[in-house]
């Protein structure tokens, strides 16, 4: 029976794939990857010999039509990200979509995902919380710092490591000063960290120690 698989894979230790998603993938006709490169030593790790092919964010649009068509032919196909769960911050949410338009089969495995460790472990409320992902760059930047001033959720954003302290800086302008702030680096990897305090101070840590890695940032809400 045909039916997609989103498969998340670790984001730094291997040891936190999961045996369900080492079978799936193996079990698979083909396995849709962000990156066949960085992929490939995924799966020549845990042996894995499954066909697979590009889907990313350039050539995901083209891509859905043909894949839809292969898993109404009865395929089952995984889809992979470099990291973490496919269609958070990465493709996915495209070829998902049209599968439930097309009443094909979607089963999402539970696994890997930057964002939910680093809100557990920032010490902030984590009952009600917004995941906003990557901030606009250019267009729109203010307008969103604007609004989320207001939110009273904790709040939580993937950041690249040389725009963390311009967006740590804009915490401090449309925030202030004295929000408390979390910024996770590295997670699950040999030099992971946890900086927490408030907006300056952890801007002062990070203007002093510039950043390397994957990050996310996690701030409380409006009180």
């Amino acid at each position: 029976m045909s039916k997609l698989y989103i498969v998340p894979t670790p984001i730094g230790n291997l040891q936190d794939m999961t045996f369900r998603a080492i079978d799936v993938l193996k079990e698979a006709d083909l396995i849709l990857a962000e990156d066949t490169r960085t992929s490939g030593k995924l799966l020549k790790h845990f042996e894995i010999n499954t066909p697979s092919q590009s889907h990313h964010m350039h050539n995901e649009h083209k891509t859905v039509e043909g894949l839809v068509n292969k898993l109404k032919n009865g395929a089952v196909i995984a889809l992979i990200s470099d990291a973490g769960t496919p269609a958070i911050s990465d493709p996915g949410f495209l070829l998902t979509r049209a599968c439930v338009e097309n009443d094909i089969a979607v089963e999402c495995l539970p696994g890997a995902t930057a964002f939910v460790p680093a809100l557990v472990n920032s010490g902030l409320p984590n009952d009600k919380f917004v995941f906003e992902g990557f901030l606009p760059v250019k267009k729109g930047r203010q307008t969103r710092f604007k609004i989320l001033a207001e939110e009273t959720r904790t709040m939580i954003f993937y950041e690249s490591p040389h725009k963390l302290v311009k967006t740590l800086g804009h915490f401090c302008e449309y925030f202030g000063e004295d929000r408390p702030v979390s910024v996770s680096r590295e997670l699950t990897k040999l030099y992971e960290e946890t900086v927490r305090g408030t907006a300056k101070d952890v801007l002062d840590h990070y203007t002093n120690k510039p950043p390397k890695g994957e990050i996310v940032v996690v701030v409380g809400g409006k009180k």
